[in-house]
C-alpha cells in the first residue's frame, strides 16, 4: 500500500473542483450534508504524473472538475519545480485555487543496520518509524522543525490558507513532545502571518504509546486549539477503528480540513472515493460540528486520471 508515510519512509527520511451542488456563504466556511464549497485534491494522489509534467497534470485535474488543490512532497524540488509565487500563478492560470501545502514535521531517524549476528533472527522486531538513508537523487526537503518560518513565509507568498504537517515521528512520548513543540511554534508563526496550521494523521497516531494514550490524544490535548488545527484523513481514521463524527464532537470546530479518502474492506487498500467502506454521508452530515472549510480527495499514488474522475463523480452523487 503506497501511502505517503510509507513512501517517504521508503524513499528517505522526512527532511522534509467544484461540484454542481447548492452553495453556502463562504463567510460561514461550513458545509452541510448537501451544501459545499468546491472539491479539492491532494496532489500526492497523482505523484508520478505531477513529477513528470506538473502543468499538464494540473490541467487534467482542472478538466476533471476539481477547483482547489493541496500540494505535497515531490521529486522536482520546491513546489514541483517552481517557487511559491510561480506555482500560484500556474495554478491560477488553470482556474485552480492553491489552498494548502504539506510539509514534514521532522526527519525520521534512519533505520540502523542490525548486527550480523542478529540479522534474520526470528522474532526480532523492526525499529518503529525508522527510514533508510536518503537516496542520492532526492531533492532537499524543508521540514517544520528546522524551517518552519521559511515554510510559513512561502505559504503566504503562495496565497495559501493553511500550512499542514504531513507526517512526523510519533512512536514515543519523547517524539510526540518534540512534535508538539514544533506544532506550537509553527502555529504561532502561521497565525502571525495570517494563515492557519494543521496536522494530518495516518493510522499510526491512534496506536497507544507509553502510558496508554495515543499520539492523537496527546496532540489534541497538549496544543492550543486556536493555533493547531487538524486535517483528518477519513480513511486512516476508519482503518484505526475511529469514528470521525465522535472525533468532531470531542473537539468541535477543530477539523477545518479533511482528506476525503476511501479504503476497501481489508482496511489496507486505498481506493477511489465511493468504492470502499468509509461512511461519507454520515461524516459530511457532521461537517458543521467539525468546522469544515476545505476537502481534498486523496488516493495515494492513484494509477491515473481515471481514478480521480471516478472519485469526483462518486462524491458528487453521494453529496447531491
Amino acid at each position: 500500500m503506497n501511502n505517503r508515510r510509507d513512501f517517504l519512509k521508503n524513499a528517505g527520511a522526512l527532511a522534509l473542483g467544484g461540484l454542481a451542488l447548492p452553495h453556502i456563504s463562504q463567510a460561514e466556511n461550513l458545509f452541510g450534508p448537501t451544501a459545499m464549497r468546491p472539491v479539492g485534491i491532494q496532489l500526492f494522489t497523482l505523484f508520478k504524473q505531477m513529477n513528470e509534467d506538473p502543468k499538464a497534470t494540473l490541467k487534467q485535474i482542472a478538466d476533471a472538475g476539481y477547483k482547489e488543490i493541496e500540494s505535497a512532497f515531490n521529486l522536482r524540488g520546491g513546489y514541483y519545480g517552481y517557487n511559491a509565487k510561480e506555482f500560484k500563478a500556474l495554478t491560477s492560470d488553470l482556474g485552480l485555487k492553491w489552498r494548502a501545502h504539506h510539509a514534514g514535521g521532522a526527519p525520521f531517524r534512519p533505520r540502523p543496520t542490525p548486527p550480523a549476528s542478529t540479522t534474520g533472527t526470528a522474532g526480532a522486531a523492526p525499529t518503529p518509524q525508522r527510514a533508510p538513508a536518503m537516496p542520492a537523487n532526492m531533492p532537499p526537503m524543508l521540514n517544520l522543525r528546522d524551517n518552519y518560518q521559511q515554510l510559513v513565509d512561502e505559504a503566504v507568498e503562495g496565497g495559501l490558507s493553511y500550512l499542514v504537517c504531513s507526517s512526523t515521528p510519533v512512536g514515543t512520548v519523547e517524539d510526540i513532545n518534540k512534535s508538539i513543540a514544533v506544532f506550537q511554534k509553527t502555529g504561532e508563526a502561521a497565525k502571525k502571518a495570517g494563515i492557519g496550521f494543521a496536522y494530518h494523521n495516518h493510522a499510526t497516531e491512534f496506536d497507544p504509546v507509553e502510558g496508554g494514550k495515543t499520539p492523537y490524544e496527546l496532540i489534541l490535548s497538549q496544543t492550543d486549539k486556536d493555533l493547531v488545527k487538524m486535517e483528518l484523513d477519513l480513511a486512516w481514521a476508519t482503518k484505526a477503528g475511529k469514528d470521525p463524527v465522535e472525533l468532531f464532537k470531542g473537539q468541535p470546530g477543530r477539523f477545518p480540513l479533511w482528506h476525503v479518502k476511501d479504503i476497501k474492506s481489508d482496511l489496507k487498500t486505498v481506493t477511489e472515493v465511493g468504492n470502499g467502506v468509509v461512511e461519507f454521508k454520515k461524516i459530511f452530515a457532521a461537517a458543521k460540528i467539525a468546522g469544515l472549510q476545505y476537502i481534498f480527495v486523496e488516493q495515494d499514488m492513484a494509477p491515473g486520471i481515471e481514478s480521480i474522475q471516478t472519485s469526483y463523480k462518486n462524491l458528487s452523487k453521494m453529496l447531491s
